[in-house]
């Protein structure tokens, strides 16, 4: 893992254990030896009050890859979830997780989180994930 990966994800899990919205949960995974693997994360995002998905919390992965935060991680719903948004393998196809459309690498894991929340319940037709 490059220097500038592995301390961005270091201060962002500082971060988030400081501060992180209500229900929600990220941590990174841990290694057959019980180390963290900070380029694995298991998350869960809870569903928003009065929406469809009230009541649920919805677990995915984040992969980070070694350039990250160059390039955006990749979020997957595990298990997969049918949604316009995302892919049947559980990949979640949100502007902001493109490199070529909406990602920056000022975007922090926090702001991703709250993204997929808001799509769930406000997906984007006009850009449905392709079979």
């Amino acid at each position: 893992m490059s220097g500038i990966c592995e301390s961005r994800l270091a201060e962002e899990r500082k971060q988030w254990r400081k501060d992180h919205p209500y229900g929600f949960f990220a941590r990174p995974a841990r290694l057959a030896d019980n180390t963290l693997d900070l380029m694995n994360w298991e998350v869960g995002i809870p569903g928003k009050p009065e929406t469809p998905w009230e009541g649920g919390i919805y677990q995915l992965i984040m992969i980070f890859p070694e350039d990250y935060p160059t390039k955006p991680p990749k979020c997957k719903f595990t298990p997969p979830l049918f949604h316009p948004n995302v892919y049947p393998s559980g990949t979640v196809c949100l502007s902001i997780l493109n490199e070529d459309e909406g990602w920056k690498p000022a975007i922090t894991i926090k702001q991703i989180l709250l993204g997929i929340q808001d799509l769930l319940n406000d997906p984007n037709p006009p850009k449905p994930c392709s079979i």
